[in-house]
């Protein structure tokens, strides 16, 4: 996997400061995309064991409330062997710390039935998430005030609530208000 950016002190992909990786590679290419040079999977440099450690070294102030992934598509099935196994140590390292995902496929109808690379790596990176922004962006959908999304179709999906009851749950923020379809 290639990864086209490493963002420390993000504040616009989740609630808090965080450290957002935009992965390489998509296969979606929505008209108006924000990061269109990431649909290439040779874009970038080269993910590492080595990126992988500056990864969790930029996680570990405590002012950093987490991970997001991002691209790109991090659910490319291209992308994910890599993924998982960085959760995997964010998880065991830092397990105080959100992950959060945006993806251009949609949780219930691409992601949860495995449609993507191997169904038990998906259910793996799954099992991580704390958030995962689903919905491709369309244009003719955008709305610059939408909190941590850029077109009116993207939910904001509470993962474990969602994998724990069945049906989507929406994220409820820090505010106590549900985000997720206008």
């Amino acid at each position: 996997m290639n990864y086209a950016a490493i963002k420390n002190c993000d504040i616009a992909n989740g609630p808090g400061v965080r450290v957002s990786l935009f992965v390489s590679g998509c296969t979606h290419r929505c008209p108006g995309c924000f990061n269109e040079v990431a649909w290439d999977f040779n874009y970038g440099q080269p993910f590492t064991e080595e990126t992988a450690g500056q990864i969790l070294d930029m996680l570990r102030p405590e002012y950093i409330k987490g991970l997001t992934l991002l691209g790109g598509e991090p659910f490319e099935p291209q992308n994910q062997a890599a993924l998982v196994e960085l959760l995997r140590k964010v998880k065991r390292e830092l397990p105080g710390k959100s992950i959060w995902a945006f993806s251009g496929y949609l949780f219930d109808k691409d992601i949860l039935p495995g449609r993507l690379g191997d169904p038990a790596i998906t259910r793996e990176i799954l099992s991580y998430l704390d958030v995962l922004v689903d919905g491709p962006f369309i244009q003719a959908q955008k709305n610059l005030s939408l909190r941590f999304r850029g077109s009116e179709n993207q939910r904001l999906i509470d993962v474990q609530k969602s994998l724990a009851s069945g049906e989507i749950i929406l994220w409820e923020d820090w505010q106590g208000n549900k985000r997720g379809l206008k």
